[in-house]
């Protein structure tokens, strides 16, 4: 008898009508139901409500016959740069039909606070014909269509790089069949912030009175709105898109948790701003194609930093070389993870410079004073928007190489690493050397190496030798046409049940990180059953045109850790990702071991430091993690944005 679907939430939505009759794989041979075997879904494992709820959330896909792109006008940076510097641009927006909104399929944007503004129609044929409106601070309208625009952007990277759609992490209850959309408020709150709301599903942006002391081209007293800020709509976008594939990195169980949170949302804001050929024309040839010293392109939301008594703009991708000591609040921590990423990024980017710097002076690699050359300018633009654009997919793809639960800078690097050589094992101009040399500069160093070589750095392979799944085969799969989508709630359940079978299996489940109840390793603390988080598929383009696909599986476990004298009680949290190859088999088993004492032990003395602001205290006495950590993070941090 095939056991009963169990789910750990409620709300997973049953499939459609036109998804239950999809029943067959890519060649359209009737597959089987799968044999359920090794763990019983209800008894062994659970499958997490988000699982299912992934094949709700789709882009929109283009039809025949319709525009490839949207085209409308945004701000690069924030309305006080100078258009001389490429403050506006016009975006090609990816093209999917619209109500006035803008709401589409993944994205809908509410008016401000609810209140003022009419809904922008971006279908309107005079819309349409002056593409999209005109760039002006005191628009309700274009302020919608700039967070639509650039959230869109921002989608479109991550879905590029990754190869799928992205789910979103919230969890908003409603009909099982209604669109799962991430709610934009342009202007939220009359504050100085903006951030992620993981509870209502929404990006919330504020709008406030300049200080009567401001610089750069901003007047006192004005009317400063963070969702006409470039830097912060990736930011806060970024935060939405991360929780969405990873949605237990909202838990802070040490220091690096929510600092990478902040870095990593910042370095993707970064290096969008290179899709900008005029920004990075102008900020290179300022700098005399110096890209260092280009504060143009280095600083983060200049205009709030600027308006809020900084002087200088909120962050900045270079930033002061310190060293990482897992001290700091999210965003000055995050900084250096930020500044190491973005030192190799320059690194690679001198070496390909200096070579287009030495045919430009005959060999001597010295820039004469005086403007650049414009076919120098132009050679060192397209070297360092196609650089970015590399670097970000490779911080994007890394997150695939993470684990679940409990995330680490030094962590993050050997995912960079493995995921950059899964793709292109030949590394000529040594992007991987440049990674491991700024993070060592920055005393940023994973755990359980023995050395900072690239192949020390490599994930390895499952310690056991594990046998195939093969209704996790790619010809077992079932997709909507296109590999990056399941046919269905149906088929991702299928998928779900196929990894829990294999991770519970009391032969294996060492191999990621889980344990059965009663485990003597847990000194008496109980456990729930495993969770099936997340099935992915996962497609990426490497340079040479080689296509690989691989599938990507998170797997948690909550160990409910009991209060002892002197040590509030909390919830610590094992499990995997899980990586496996077309034919079922498993090449990584990325694991956090839920009876890791080391690791136990340093959360207990990270929750009892800092509950006063990152955990609260729960109804049973035991420390819970905060509901709002991003709005946390920004009132509470020395940075609101």
């Amino acid at each position: 008898m095939t056991p009963r679907v169990d789910i750990e939430h409620e709300g997973a939505p049953p499939a459609t009508a036109a998804q239950a009759q999809s029943r067959t794989g890519m060649t359209g041979v009737p597959r089987a139901r799968p044999k359920l075997g090794r763990g019983r879904e209800g008894e062994h494992f659970t499958i997490a409500a988000r699982a299912a709820r992934g094949a709700q959330m789709r882009a929109y896909e283009r039809g025949s016959g319709e525009p490839l792109y949207r085209p409308l006008r945004i701000f690069t940076m924030d309305p006080s740069v100078s258009r001389r510097d490429g403050a506006v641009a016009l975006v090609k927006v990816p093209y999917e039909p619209l109500e006035p909104g803008p709401v589409g399929a993944l994205l809908e944007v509410l008016g401000d606070a609810e209140l003022v503004g009419e809904k922008l129609d971006l279908d309107d044929r005079v819309v349409l014909l002056d593409q999209g409106k005109a760039p002006s601070p005191n628009s309700p309208q274009f302020r919608r269509q700039m967070v639509y625009a650039v959230c869109s952007t921002t989608y479109a990277a991550f879905r590029q790089a990754l190869g799928r759609d992205i789910g979103w992490g919230f969890d908003r209850h409603g009909a099982a069949t209604d669109p799962v959309r991430l709610r934009i408020l342009p202007c939220a709150s009359n504050t100085p912030n903006a951030f992620y709301d993981k509870q209502r599903g929404e990006l919330r942006f504020g709008a406030f009175t300049a200080g009567s002391a401001v610089t750069g081209r901003n007047a006192p007293n004005s009317q400063v709105f963070t969702c006409l800020s470039h830097d912060v709509i990736v930011h806060e976008m970024s935060h939405a898109l991360l929780d969405g594939l990873r949605a237990r990195f909202t838990i802070p169980s040490n220091p690096d948790v929510l600092a990478f949170h902040e870095a990593f949302a910042d370095l993707v804001a970064v290096f969008q701003r290179f899709t900008y050929t005029d920004v990075v024309r102008a900020g290179i040839r300022a700098s005399g194609g110096q890209l260092g010293g280009a504060n143009l392109l280095t600083d983060i939301a200049r205009q709030f930093g600027e308006t809020t008594g900084r002087a200088r703009a909120l962050r900045s991708a270079i930033g002061e070389e310190r060293l990482y000591d897992g001290t700091g609040e999210p965003h000055e921590l995050g900084a250096v993870l930020v500044a190491a990423v973005f030192e190799a990024f320059i690194t690679i980017y001198d070496r390909k410079a200096n070579r287009l710097v030495r045919l430009a002076t005959g060999g001597s690699g010295i820039i004469p004073p005086g403007a650049l050359p414009d076919l120098l300018a132009d050679a060192l633009v397209d070297t360092a928007c196609k650089l970015a654009a590399q670097f970000l997919t490779i911080c994007m793809r890394a997150i695939d190489y993470c684990p679940p639960i409990d995330m680490t800078f030094g962590e993050y690097l050997r995912a960079l690493i493995t995921a950059d050589y899964d793709l292109v094992p030949d590394d000529p101009w040594g992007y991987r050397e440049a990674l491991i040399d700024s993070f060592r500069k920055r005393a940023i160093y994973p755990q359980h190496v023995m050395n900072l070589s690239e192949d020390a750095l490599l994930w390895s392979g499952p310690m056991c030798t594990l046998p195939d799944e093969p209704e996790l085969g790619f010809d077992r799969l079932r997709f909507a046409g296109d590999p990056g989508r399941p046919a269905g709630p149906d088929e991702l359940l299928r998928q779900a049940r196929a990894v829990g079978q294999l991770v519970a299996d009391p032969k294996y489940r060492d191999e990621f990180g889980l344990v059965g109840a009663g485990d003597e390793r847990l000194d008496g603390d109980s456990v729930d059953l495993p969770i099936v988080e997340s099935v992915r598929s996962s497609r990426r383009v490497g340079p040479s045109g080689q296509v690989v696909f691989d599938l990507v599986a998170e797997i948690t476990q909550r160990r409910r850790v009991r209060a002892l004298a002197g040590s509030p009680g909390f919830d610590f949290l094992g499990g995997a990702t899980v990586i496996l190859n077309p034919t079922g088999g498993v090449r990584y088993a990325i694991r956090k071991s839920i009876v890791q004492n080391a690791r136990l032990a340093a959360q207990g003395r990270f929750v009892a430091d800092g509950c006063s602001r990152w955990w609260a205290m729960g109804p049973d006495g035991a420390r819970v993690p905060d509901p709002q950590p991003f709005r946390l993070v920004h009132e509470l941090g020395s940075d609101s944005a």
